[in-house]
């Protein structure tokens, strides 16, 4: 028998408006900067997002955009955040360096502890927490080391993931958590994004996982946010909302096509705030 939704449970998110954003540079495969972007219907699309959040009942606070960055409307990739304690971002790419202490700061600035990374990594776009456990991706951005920074730091297990296709050069845009319920962490994921070994590994933690298809992972669909119960989706990828309504979750569809044109959806706007744990 298939895993089925555990219920809702309200979030805390960090967001950022995309009051800069522009494709200027390219550093995956999304990105074109030869082709235009509507910056007023990416922030339309933004604040679509951050209402729906809000009108599930979750927790928004927001940092202020700056200019010159544009890819910082990416949230998630700013740091990792659990227990209370927040895992600094250390970009890979020099464009998105500045970021990591920007986000840091926000951090600091409201009494949480923060801890400066020393090694490579890009915040939850690479490290997705299920149950007790991290899932942590690696290939393009995030250095193995960093897993294991993480892991001494947070003091839980970090499982580490290798990506292996470009398009999906973030561990959130290849796996979408549902439900980080520790008795019942269920996931969906596209399984030819990672390496042949890191299939075995997630087909082994993970039996009854969702997997999707391609034309789900390319709309960026695993680039989804669940709360338990209601899983915020890319409208296009309807093979994965049907599988997930199978499982007794709710898809709720919302448009980030704009966002997505620098290779990011719904996932990589939101920064999960996590309290401490129990």
């Amino acid at each position: 028998m298939s895993a089925s939704a555990p219920g809702r449970t309200a979030r805390h998110y960090l967001m950022c408006e995309p009051t800069h954003y522009t494709v200027s540079y390219e550093i995956n495969p999304w990105m074109d900067k030869t082709r235009y972007t509507d910056v007023d219907l990416a922030v339309q699309q933004w604040r679509r997002l951050r209402d729906t959040y809000l009108d599930l009942g979750n927790t928004i606070e927001t940092i202020d955009p700056l200019e010159g960055l544009p890819d910082m409307v990416y949230a998630a990739n700013g740091a990792t955040v659990i227990d209370g304690i927040v895992y600094s971002a250390k970009f890979r790419y020099p464009e998105r360096q500045p970021e990591g202490p920007a986000y840091q700061k926000w951090f600091a600035d409201r009494g949480y502890l923060t801890h400066t990374a020393e090694q490579i990594n890009e915040g939850e776009g690479d490290m997705l927490f299920v149950g007790r456990t991290l899932l942590a991706g690696t290939g393009f951005r995030t250095d193995r080391a960093a897993h294991r920074e993480a892991a001494a730091l947070f003091g839980i297990e970090v499982v580490s993931l290798e990506l292996i296709d470009p398009r999906f050069y973030h561990l959130d845009t290849a796996l979408a958590v549902l439900s980080s319920d520790v008795d019942d962490p269920q996931v969906a994921y596209y399984p030819p994004a990672f390496s042949p070994a890191s299939q075995e590994v997630l087909a082994e933690r993970y039996p009854d996982a969702v997997h999707a298809v391609e034309a789900d992972a390319v709309a960026l669909g695993l680039n989804a946010v669940s709360d338990g119960e209601n899983v915020v989706v890319a409208p296009a990828a309807t093979h994965l909302a049907g599988a997930l309504r199978e499982r007794g979750y709710t898809p709720i569809p919302v448009e980030t096509t704009e966002l997505l044109k620098g290779g990011g959806g719904a996932k990589c706007c939101t920064l999960e705030i996590r309290p401490t744990l129990v």
